[in-house]
């Protein structure tokens, strides 16, 4: 509790890997105090600087923007416990959760909202971490789960994945967006765009997805990665089919939750999710 965070500017090329969880803690804090509506990326940002000074100030501090011992107590609930400090099971809420929401996210296990609350969607992401990690999944984060995340790598798909959709931008990326973490890319595209195989590999899913991808594919590409298209409004291949990269698999739609028409793709390792952005090409 006695560290404190000075919120300055600092570039980085990837937040969704780089930011500190630290600083994302200190972000839901702010967020749930009612100063801060930002990214919660884990970048120290004039953003983020303005929330904390204009926190002090309503708490009666010197707005100096440093996130100090004082300041993290008046933050509350969402100001204690450092992260790994004790075994965080579900009601628990604090700053060790922000963190500990952070780090699973950036390792490819996000939680739905980074909020500091550890309900179901952190029991969930827990249990898939500690699956992934080899550990019993309990869902519940001890000393071994905190070691076992120190210490693992960022995924990253080992291949070239080319473009599943040609001609068209990228809209979201993977990353922070407000509370919740996209794990994906989104390419807005009109309905009935062509959507493509980013790599060889067997189809081990086509249908509907009930958990909000809509319609859904998904190829196996072999050595435990895989590549899922989401929202399709008409599938161009079957469960079971063998696919060329580039080949034709669907046409982009808006089923599921979407607001609009859009390819969401995602990459995943081991059912990490990885950045599909760090390997694409074309």
């Amino acid at each position: 509790m006695g560290i404190t965070l000075a919120v300055t500017a600092l570039a980085v090329a990837s937040p969704a890997a780089a930011g500190s969880a630290d600083v994302a803690a200190l972000q839901v804090a702010l967020y749930a105090r009612g100063v801060y509506r930002g990214d919660v990326d884990g970048v120290r940002g004039p953003g983020t600087a303005r929330a904390v000074a204009r926190f002090q100030r309503r708490a009666g501090l010197a707005p100096d923007g440093l996130a100090g011992p004082r300041t993290r107590r008046a933050l509350g609930r969402h100001g204690r416990h450092p992260y790994a400090s004790r075994t965080l099971r579900r009601g628990r809420i604090g700053w060790d959760v922000a963190a500990l929401q952070f780090r699973l996210a950036a390792h490819g296990f996000p939680s739905s909202t980074v909020d500091g609350g550890y309900g179901w969607h952190t029991v969930a992401a827990v249990m898939r971490f500690q699956r992934w990690a080899g550990l019993p999944a309990d869902g519940v984060a001890g000393p071994a789960t905190f070691r076992a995340l120190a210490v693992a790598a960022l995924p990253r798909v080992p291949f070239a994945l080319s473009r599943p959709v040609r001609g068209i931008g990228i809209g979201d990326r993977f990353g922070p967006r407000g509370l919740r973490f996209h794990a994906g890319l989104d390419f807005p595209a009109p309905a009935g765009w062509r959507v493509r195989a980013a790599a060889a590999g067997r189809v081990v899913f086509a249908g509907w997805d009930p958990s909000g991808f809509g319609n859904l594919i998904v190829i196996a590409h072999g050595d435990g990665v895989r590549t899922r298209y989401a929202h399709l409004s008409r599938f161009l291949t079957r469960r079971g089919r063998h696919v060329v990269r580039g080949q034709v698999i669907g046409r982009v739609g808006m089923t599921g939750r979407a607001t609009g028409p859009h390819l969401h793709f995602e990459a995943l390792i081991r059912g990490a999710n990885a950045d599909p952005s760090l390997t694409l090409t074309g």
